[in-house]
């Protein structure tokens, strides 16, 4: 499967990505792609079960869920790879942190790889990525952007696992991988937050200080306090705040895709 194929899953092709001039303006259409993103609201698993086969749907289903992790893992992989490379983590403990977030994320992609196999089912090819977001950024010269998007592809990663968990239920085994990368993400974004001096985890849907207002769609939606049908603010005298934070909201396919999109060369 080409990356192409699982973008055009989602309508979100080069036309959506740059249907202005450049990447640059994407950032500022980002949000003006709520009617589209609306569509997410519909479960995968239940639009692909129309007219096929629950079998037929259930294999779609894990193998686009697959190959939609293979590709974050693919972007995180290649991020802190050129990083390490580019010689602008400061030596010393960062580096050393740096590393090792670099080595799980090429684990996780050889992993993925092996397990869409293991299925019969294909690997997408690894894209070529722009860093840089059309010009955006310049993150392996300038270590501030390159800890800014670190933040912001670590904060995807976990929101995105989790929205992925219901397309795995009925396989538990891929479930239980998914939850075991979904936590290394976890703390993976945690450190990387410290690192730039903010807490740990999300409060509300604040992006934190010095992230780009490009990255404002990773937050939205963390603002949430109902969990379970069930304000949690009521039941509790913990503010809004505290209760934002004790819980990740996930983020769907179409969201992660055009933030992920911002990134393919």
């Amino acid at each position: 499967m080409k990356i192409n194929q699982l973008i055009d899953i989602y309508n979100l092709n080069e036309d959506v990505l740059q249907k202005a001039t450049s990447r640059r303006d994407v950032f500022g259409k980002l949000g003006s792609l709520g009617k589209t993103l609306a569509m997410a609201a519909v479960p995968f698993g239940l639009a692909a079960t129309a007219g096929t086969s629950s079998a037929y749907a259930q294999n779609t289903s894990t193998n686009t869920s697959l190959n939609f992790a293979l590709l974050l893992e693919f972007l995180e992989a290649e991020f802190y790879v050129m990083g390490v490379e580019s010689g602008v983590i400061p030596a010393g403990k960062e580096e050393h942190i740096f590393k090792l977030i670099r080595d799980h994320e090429v684990d996780h992609v050889e992993f993925l790889k092996v397990v869409l196999n293991s299925l019969g089912l294909d690997p997408i090819d690894k894209p070529e990525f722009d860093f840089t977001a059309g010009g955006n950024f310049d993150p392996f010269n300038d270590y501030n952007q390159f800890l800014a998007l670190s933040q912001a592809f670590e904060d995807t990663g976990v929101r995105a696992y989790k929205g992925q968990a219901t397309s795995l239920m009925r396989n538990g085994d891929l479930l239980t991988a998914a939850l075991q990368i979904h936590s290394v993400e976890a703390r993976h974004a945690s450190e990387v937050r410290r690192l730039r001096g903010i807490k740990g985890w999300i409060t509300g849907n604040e992006r934190g200080v010095g992230m780009p207002a490009a990255t404002q769609a990773i937050y939205d939606g963390e603002e949430n306090v109902e969990q379970g049908g069930v304000d949690v603010t009521t039941i509790t005298d913990i503010g809004n705040d505290g209760v934002t934070e004790a819980f990740d909201e996930p983020l769907n396919r179409h969201e992660v895709l055009a933030i992920a999109g911002l990134f393919l060369a």
